[in-house]
């Protein structure tokens, strides 16, 4: 049974992101797990099954890659950059997606969520676009936050955290860059 984020104290799980992924590739997988407190995010995990890598904070804690402290983001121009995205919306050039990436040194498709959005905050994708559940994206916007990053839907409002949508994970210094070449 789901349960809103904004009421009372919610644990979000998603015990395998990645079924496929875990399923046909045993790899590019992780488990995700974060606490809200009325609709505010405490903290976030993400754990990275093959590669062990735990990547955890946000809210109040600093975020970490196992004992690596990851750094806000760093502004590059976009011709200096990767997308992560879902592929399907890049081959169909959904809202502009395959229009900004022409923008950028090219394309990842990793399949899970929180793989991609962890390569994010990590430094190693500018941003990633994908059709996913709120499970998919509770723990990287709460850690994602701290870092200089914001989860939307591709119009530009918050995810409604109680069903699937296309979103966005993004630099709020380059929101705006990003937003220009959607539609």
């Amino acid at each position: 049974v789901r349960h809103p984020i904004f009421e009372g104290n919610v644990w979000v799980l998603d015990p395998i992101d990645g079924t496929v992924n875990f399923i046909v590739q045993k790899e590019h997988f992780a488990i995700m797990i974060s606490y809200y407190q009325d609709g505010l995010g405490k903290f976030g995990l993400i754990y990275d099954v093959m590669n062990d890598v735990l990547y955890s904070g946000g809210g109040e804690f600093d975020v970490y890659a196992n004992d690596k402290k990851l750094s806000p983001f760093q502004n590059l121009p976009l011709n200096r950059t990767l997308l992560g995205t879902n592929a399907n919306m890049f081959a169909s050039n959904f809202k502009g997606i395959r229009d900004l990436a022409k923008q950028t040194l090219g394309v990842r498709v990793y399949g899970g969520a929180g793989i991609n959005m962890a390569q994010v905050m990590s430094g190693h994708l500018l941003a990633y676009f994908s059709f996913i559940q709120p499970w998919d994206y509770a723990a990287p916007a709460i850690m994602g936050e701290k870092l200089g990053y914001v989860v939307l839907t591709l119009d530009g409002e918050k995810p409604d955290f109680t069903s699937r949508q296309k979103v966005m994970f993004v630099p709020k210094a380059k929101l705006s860059e990003i937003q220009s070449y959607l539609h």
